[in-house]
């Protein structure tokens, strides 16, 4: 009865030493000694590493400062931003500006007011990529995303670090576990079948 039940103890073992396993990647947090062997969790004690290649992996093939700016250039050079500009300089101009000259009145009963949109909103879309070429470069030297995601990771309590893992990986470590399960039963099928055969 023992020897078929060797599947089932080898699952439990290869089940039981995966999740000890993937539990050691967090615990324990701190460095603590056993036998005078120091041991610590894989990511609290590589925390900072980590920070430091996730930052890089993400300035370098996820989002970069010139991603931002690009994106910064393609919104504000926009048909949509040109046009909410062009509202606010007709409202500028057929309200505002009448009530604090009065005498320019007369704008909104001509073609004037529209005259002069035009020719403010084509000094504006000049200005606007003036402005937003010169962000862009100063946002270029100062955005150090790199630096920000290094920083951030390695700021995370280990605490935090476990939860953002395990929610990323939580069904690869399932796996991993049952995985261990499945191996170590079929050890113990291979053991069965050793120690039935005829001698």
């Amino acid at each position: 009865m023992l020897l078929y039940s060797l599947p089932f103890i080898g699952a439990i073992i290869g089940w039981l030493t995966n999740y000890i396993a993937i539990k050691m990647l967090f615990h324990p947090r701190n460095e603590v000694r056993f036998f005078f062997i120091p041991v610590q969790g894989v990511f609290p004690k590589r925390q900072n590493a980590l920070a430091r290649k996730l930052g890089k992996i993400v300035s370098e093939e996820l989002v970069s400062a010139q991603d931002v700016t690009a994106h910064l250039k393609e919104k504000a050079t926009s048909e949509a931003v040109l046009n909410h500009i062009g509202l606010r300089l007709e409202e500028g101009i057929s309200k505002r500006l009448p009530g604090a000259f009065p005498i320019l009145a007369m704008l909104k009963s001509s073609d004037m007011a529209e005259k002069i949109k035009n020719m403010l909103l084509e000094q504006m879309s000049s200005l606007n990529e003036e402005l937003i070429d010169k962000l862009s470069d100063e946002l270029e030297e100062e955005l150090d995303v790199q630096g920000i995601v290094e920083k951030k990771v390695s700021a995370f309590s280990s605490d935090k670090l476990e939860q953002i893992l395990i929610s990323v990986m939580r069904r690869e470590f399932k796996f991993i576990e049952m995985v261990g399960a499945v191996l170590g039963f079929l050890i113990g099928v291979a053991q069965v079948l050793l120690l039935s055969l005829p001698y």
